[in-house]
């Protein structure tokens, strides 16, 4: 599942967390952060994919919120 109705921006970071259903029923946590304007030459993206499993979507979708804020964070 990727919903991407979670995008929101922290701290000058696109924040985009998703849920991604596996064929057990666990959901992966996904998230892509992106640094800069979309429209500027080079935006940094970073994509990271199960950073964990959960039992709902919902879970998961605040797990990647939470992460990227601790990884925005640690790099100032």
């Amino acid at each position: 599942m990727q919903n991407n109705k979670h995008i929101h921006q922290y701290n000058g970071y696109s924040v985009s967390p998703s849920a991604h259903r596996l064929p057990d029923g666990w959901f992966a946590a996904n998230l892509l952060l992106t640094r800069g304007d979309a429209r500027s030459a080079g935006p940094a993206s970073y994509k990271f994919d199960a950073l964990d499993y959960f039992d709902s979507e919902t879970q998961a979708v605040g797990h990647a919120t939470a992460w990227a804020r601790g990884w925005v964070d640690s790099r100032g």
